[in-house]
């Protein structure tokens, strides 16, 4: 045992260690990345980015001025998917409103509506949607139709003493409130460990190179294998820190789940840290200097965002887009993430994105490990 502990203290990786250490002690912009963009993400994220549309500005033209047609309106209200803002006198005014870009929506009441309706007869109304946002559109039409339904219910039940005859109740797991930060906060967490590892990772080795500080700890007596395990491993760790600060200040402010084991989510994040850390190592390899490294860790981060599930849904991708986001390492740690934290599952119901990840991390790591060797030769 002590033969062994004496071998692990000659290790050549640890002059390597305290070296890096020293430096990101140092390295103030670096320090400063580490601490406060997870908080700057969330709030950013988290607040910002709301994918459930809610209380759409709504002018209302009444011309029925009826009980029948303020009816109709507290219960287009109640959706709350809309929020009337002021009553129009005319289309024309209802027009100005929405290319102000004032008013999303503008209800339009007839005035034959309460007659038709108590004639037996269809009342029709009409609602002009701004569609140049087709989010924001699509929530105005859910609203509307389920609005419609529950009014025509109301009439039928009034007139007729009917009950509906089929009813379908909706029991949402996982997220029953909806909230949009529950889905996004979590995802954080693998973007900003992209981030880190692929940017912040590829940057400060092309720095080294361009310092001249790479070639010199290269005729050192560390091997390669040391100089870079002592250059990666600092940042798994700045990447778990990260995490933590994520975690903890998502179930602070929003609430976030934690249902599953955090040891188990902290275990297979390593897998995906190592996919992340060979993808900003291979970057290192192609750039000659930090700028050059800066936008292809730019450009890698885009599909990252766009395609991997992290705001969009993959389902509703075309296929080579679909095919795309399975070469992303964050398209699996995000079914790991939104899997252990919201759902509570264990490792046996994520195998498949596990394998993947371990795939991606070793074809990535061995390809960067090749070309770094290659370059520093």
């Amino acid at each position: 045992m002590s033969a062994w502990i004496a071998q692990v203290r000659r290790w050549t990786v640890w002059p390597m260690l305290w070296k890096e250490f020293l430096q990101l002690r140092r390295d103030r912009l670096t320090f400063a990345l580490m601490t406060g963009l997870p908080a700057i993400q969330l709030v950013l994220f988290g607040y910002a980015i709301q994918t459930d549309v809610r209380r759409l500005p709504t002018v209302v033209l009444d011309e029925s001025r009826t009980s029948e047609s303020r009816a109709l309106v507290q219960v287009l209200q109640n959706t709350d998917n809309f929020r009337i803002i002021t009553g129009v006198n005319d289309r024309a005014s209802a027009k100005r409103w929405i290319e102000r870009g004032a008013a999303r929506v503008a209800l339009v009441i007839p005035p034959e509506y309460q007659r038709d309706i108590r004639g037996g007869h269809t009342g029709v109304a009409q609602l002009l949607i701004d569609a140049a946002d087709p989010q924001s559109s699509g929530a105005a039409i859910a609203g509307a139709q389920l609005a419609a339904q529950a009014r025509s219910a109301q009439l039928l039940a009034e007139r007729f003493q009917l009950r509906a005859p089929v009813e379908i109740r909706v029991r949402p797991w996982y997220n029953p409130a909806q909230k949009s930060a529950v889905f996004i906060v979590p995802g954080i967490v693998g973007i900003l460990l992209t981030i880190t590892m692929t940017l912040i990772t590829s940057t400060a080795i092309v720095r080294e190179r361009e310092r001249g500080t790479l070639e010199q700890l290269i005729v050192t007596p560390i091997g390669k294998s040391s100089l870079m395990l002592g250059k990666l491993v600092p940042f798994v760790m700045v990447g778990y820190v990260q995490m933590s600060v994520i975690l903890l200040l998502g179930v602070t402010f929003f609430d976030i789940p934690v249902r599953g084991s955090l040891l188990l989510l902290y275990g297979l994040a390593l897998v995906f840290i190592v996919a992340s850390l060979g993808v900003g190592l291979l970057i290192s390899t192609v750039a000659r200097s930090q700028a050059q490294a800066m936008q292809l860790g730019f450009f890698f981060m885009l599909p990252n965002i766009l395609l991997s599930g992290y705001i969009f849904p993959r389902a509703a991708m075309p296929e080579p887009a679909q095919w795309l986001g399975l070469l992303l390492p964050l398209t699996y740690f995000l079914d790991i993430l939104r899997g252990v934290l919201l759902k509570g599952v264990g490792v046996r119901d994520l195998l498949w994105q596990l394998g993947a990840l371990v795939l991606l991390a070793g074809t990535l790591f061995t390809v960067s490990v090749r070309r770094f060797s290659k370059t520093l030769d």
